[in-house]
């Protein structure tokens, strides 16, 4: 499967919004704290022994943090596409006996061995992935034999008002498209994966104004990577028409941002091939005597 039309990525660009984004990332992430600490609680209801576990899109290490509380003495891996992030994600790491490591890679191109890890998480980075076949081909190949792959992104309906509200005011692509988790749960098969569970819940964020809203989404470097996006500046007048348009999703003098959040999970398990038919088995209480 390939990636959906529509939806192609600038990686430079991703890089760059988030590798700018770094210094003061935790100042505007309160989403991406609330899904990493839902997502890391998931892992109450698993039972699995871990030793070496991938944090995939680690950002500043805010999942990691939670995940060395959990697994005490299990090696932490962080990687990330943007230096900066796994340099602030190091500073706020443990300094003494620490269990991170960092490692600055593509998702799309991982350099770990084959079987390196018991368990492997992403939280809130799929979706800057243009070629999530490719993610999910290599997680694969890097999870042992019965790992597990944890992770949460965003679905199509992420940020729908102020989508809405570009849309009514320009016909330009300004907002970042996202892949349906049907189609998500078809790749990880597709990759290898066994038992892959999909759900998804709707979290919003309110604000007092736009301007506000956009200053998170830049603070934690959400910025526009499409490629079709438009260049050059957003001007004075075009923010004035989309203050205008978002104000009709004000409600109790707020404006709602509301975030499709998609998790899932699957093994690493390679199913065993079937019986051949003269090898097939039936229980003895099956037999009957002839007379």
């Amino acid at each position: 499967m390939s990636t959906p039309p529509g939806r192609q990525l600038d990686k430079r660009r991703v890089a760059q919004h988030f590798a700018a984004a770094a210094a003061a990332y935790e100042d505007h992430d309160a989403l991406q704290r609330e899904v990493a600490t839902r997502l890391e609680e998931r892992l109450d209801y698993v039972t699995l022994d871990v030793e070496r576990l991938l944090d995939l899109g680690s950002g500043t290490g805010r999942l990691g943090r939670l995940l060395a509380r959990r697994y005490r003495h299990a090696l932490i891996v962080e990687s990330d596409l943007a230096l900066p992030m796994l340099a602030t994600a190091r500073a706020r790491a443990p300094r003494w006996f620490s269990r991170h490591r960092h490692v600055c890679a593509d998702a799309e191109h991982l350099p770990f061995a084959a079987n390196a890890f018991d368990l492997v998480l992403s939280s809130l980075a799929l979706q800057w992935c243009e070629d999530l076949p490719a993610v999910f081909a290599g997680t694969r190949g890097a999870l042992r034999e019965g790992g597990l792959f944890l992770f949460a992104t965003l679905g199509p309906d992420t940020l729908r008002e102020l989508r809405a509200a570009f849309a009514a005011t320009s016909s330009a692509t300004h907002v970042n498209r996202f892949i349906d988790m049907h189609d998500i749960g078809d790749m990880l098969g597709h990759a290898g994966f066994a038992d892959p569970v999909m759900e998804t819940e709707y979290l919003t964020v309110e604000y007092a104004d736009v301007l506000t809203l956009m200053r998170d989404l830049k603070g934690i470097g959400a910025g526009n990577a499409q490629l079709e996006r438009t260049r050059g500046l957003f001007g004075r007048r075009q923010l004035r028409a989309l203050t205008e348009a978002y104000e009709a999703y004000r409600r109790d003098g707020l404006l709602p941002a509301t975030y499709e959040v998609v998790y899932g999970h699957a093994w690493a398990v390679t199913p065993r091939p079937a019986k051949p038919a003269s090898e097939q088995y039936f229980p003895l209480e099956r037999l009957r005597r002839r007379t």
